[in-house]
């Protein structure tokens, strides 16, 4: 069973940085798709950003755009989130997703993902 863990959460001030991390278990991933996810109080969990565990192809969200960045570890078995220029918006819980029947058409829609961590909390303050 694929297991998800998330961390590098904090508390940081506006325009700073953070970098998340989510480390997967317990499967092939030769076709894993894994996504970021975030939620803020109150609101609908959210995409922020997506990558393919092999061919690198990455998508963000237009909030986040050239402020986050995607990337991966493969000998680590690690996904990562740097996320720069922190705005108070960014705040919420972060969440790594997977899946190896998502697509790039269906990758925002929470329902496509099989695995979910536990989330990490972020807070920008202003």
């Amino acid at each position: 069973q694929v297991q998800l863990v998330e961390s590098g959460g904090g508390l940081v001030q506006a325009g700073g940085s953070l970098r998340l991390s989510c480390v997967v278990s317990g499967g092939t991933f030769s076709r894993y798709v894994m996504t970021w996810f975030r939620q803020a109080p109150g609101k609908e969990r959210e995409f922020v950003s997506r990558l393919t565990w092999t061919g690198g192809s990455t998508y963000y969200a237009d909030s986040v755009k050239g402020r986050f960045t995607i990337s991966r570890d493969n000998a680590k078995n690690t996904m990562y989130l740097q996320m720069n220029n922190l705005k108070p918006e960014d705040t919420g819980v972060y969440y790594c997703a997977g899946s190896s029947s998502v697509t790039i058409a269906t990758m925002r829609d929470v329902s496509s993902y099989d695995d979910w961590g536990q989330g990490t909390q972020v807070t920008v303050s202003s």
